[in-house]
């Protein structure tokens, strides 16, 4: 996936970004959706296809262990338009139907 430009691969190393904070890490009762951590999200494999589906390549992506913090809220205003709220908002569509865990 061609979205992480060089401003995300600057930032991410360091946890910096002025207008972006980590995301915190989530309970076990949080329910998945765009606002927990990619790395909590893509655990679950249901929510992992979710999100290759929606975002082709995001989690293979050579640099995922580096923005795996983020969620995909934070990751929005990196992802140079590859990360749209219609994205987001069919991702958490789909994953507001999967049972809760």
């Amino acid at each position: 996936m061609k979205f992480l430009h060089f401003a995300l691969l600057a930032a991410v190393p360091l946890g910096l970004n002025a207008g972006v904070a980590m995301a915190a890490p989530a309970t076990a009762a949080a329910r998945l959706n765009t606002t927990i951590p990619l790395e909590t999200l893509v655990a679950n494999p249901a929510a992992k296809a979710i999100v290759d589906r929606e975002l082709p390549g995001l989690t293979s992506h050579g640099m995922f262990d580096t923005f795996k913090r983020f969620s995909l809220d934070d990751l929005k205003p990196m992802a140079g338009g590859e990360i749209t709220d219609a994205k987001l908002a069919a991702i958490n569509t789909a994953l507001a139907k999967l049972p809760a865990k």
